[in-house]
């Protein structure tokens, strides 16, 4: 048996199971949903055919627009806060000489495994407009900010965002940590001969190299504020009114309040859409060199 063949058979045998499993659990759904969404259907009786209306009906659907700024609002608080402050906490945890290094890598990372229940819960307290530790701290400042943050046509949608954001930071941290102890100590070495200072040395050795990752965490944050729903469904079930709706919970209402299954399934196949988009444009115009070191 040729080192070739054992090669191809070793690949077959590790990609092949996860190819269908992903095939059953993601591909064959969203296949499913695509051909749902062009039928009226309530889950129980049978599907009647309709070809677009679904798709016409969300384009009238003054909650539809909503959902999609909410959504993009989302996924521009998570790019922001995660990737940008995970990237800061990042090379801060590099630095060896910073002390308890291990004790920050896990408390940062301690949200992400708790329940998204007990999170939004958390924030509630917090975004409390009687009594909310946030506009305690701003009444002490003495700054009038102090608002019903949850209720705000305004506020709503971005302190919902912040606490998926808040609660989500450690799996970038950790991403991009890796990124950055993958980057050969002999870069930063010859920079520091040059006389290059921290900044320097940060702004042009690593965050350079970091694109490919970046990419990856690009991905995942827009694509997760698109998908966002558990949060809030807990804070304000999209409420008031439908100020923090988004297509998840557009989807979610439709077909399991309403049970409108084929109209949920036009407001999934656009989410699904979008997040595809999102993912090309990354792909296309993000990292297109191969950096290697």
């Amino acid at each position: 048996m040729s080192t070739k063949f054992k090669n191809n058979l070793a690949l077959l045998v590790f990609t092949v199971p996860t190819l269908l499993v992903f095939t059953v659990i993601v591909f064959i759904p969203i296949l499913q949903t695509i051909q749902k969404s062009f039928y009226d259907w309530d889950g129980l009786s049978t599907p009647i055919f309709n070809g677009l209306d679904n798709y016409i009906r969300l384009m009238d659907d003054p909650d539809f627009f909503v959902s999609v700024k909410n959504g993009l609002i989302f996924a521009l608080v998570l790019v922001v806060y995660q990737i940008g402050l995970g990237t800061i906490l990042a090379i801060a945890l590099s630095n060896a000489r910073l002390k308890g290094r291990k004790f920050f890598k896990t408390a940062y990372f301690v949200p992400v495994v708790l329940s998204g229940v007990v999170v939004s819960q958390l924030w509630i307290a917090i975004y409390n407009a009687d009594g909310g530790l946030l506009n305690n701290i701003f009444a002490s400042l003495g700054l009038d900010y102090q608002q019903s943050w949850l209720a705000g046509e305004h506020t709503s949608i971005w302190a919902i965002a912040f606490t998926n954001a808040w609660q989500n930071l450690g799996i970038q941290l950790i991403l991009i940590y890796t990124a950055i102890k993958a980057i050969p100590e002999h870069l930063y070495e010859a920079a520091a001969i040059d006389g290059a200072t921290s900044w320097i040395k940060h702004t042009r050795i690593t965050i350079p190299l970091l694109s490919e990752t970046y990419k990856f965490c690009l991905i995942i944050a827009i694509t997760g504020g698109l998908n966002a729903f558990q949060n809030m469904f807990v804070m304000t079930n999209g409420g008031p009114g439908n100020i923090s709706y988004t297509l998840t919970f557009m989807m979610y209402k439709a077909a399991f309040r309403a049970n409108e299954y084929g109209y949920g399934a036009a407001s999934a196949t656009i989410l699904v859409l979008e997040c595809l988009l999102f993912t090309i444009l990354i792909n296309r115009f993000i990292a297109r060199e191969k950096i290697s070191y």
